[in-house]
């Protein structure tokens, strides 16, 4: 089986939305805030479309502050992260590295977890 891969589709009225095409079943998308679970995350089958799932999650207001906030999509089954959602909120010149900083460390997260995954594919642990 390929590679989950989760592709932005869109924001609108708050509302995230991306396709992630790979799994045969509707997979269980777990969303993560600084570590605690974002509700009313939905899974469903695109019509007409096999192995493609549109995958959608209300961006909660109350955790939108200044600076980036980083949402964290991962398989609840597995624990594989697949993929990483970046708000920026009036971001100040004086925070732009601190910013810049927790941006990278997000992207890190998924280039780890993207190459442990190689790893245990080929075998080379």
């Amino acid at each position: 089986m390929a590679e989950p891969q989760l592709v932005k589709t869109r924001v609108q009225a708050g509302i995230w939305e991306g396709e992630l095409t790979g799994p045969d079943a509707a997979p269980v998308i777990e969303v993560t805030h600084l570590g605690d679970p974002v509700e009313g995350v939905e899974v469903s089958a695109v019509a007409g479309r096999a192995q493609v799932w549109l995958v959608r999650f209300p961006l909660p207001a109350g955790r939108l502050t200044d600076g980036l906030q980083c949402f964290v999509l991962s398989d609840a089954g597995t624990g594989v992260t697949l993929g990483t959602v970046t708000v920026q909120v009036d971001l100040p010149d004086e925070a732009n590295l601190r910013a810049e900083v927790e941006l990278l460390r997000a992207e890190l997260e998924l280039l780890k977890a993207a190459f442990r995954r190689h790893c245990v594919d080929t075998g080379a642990v």
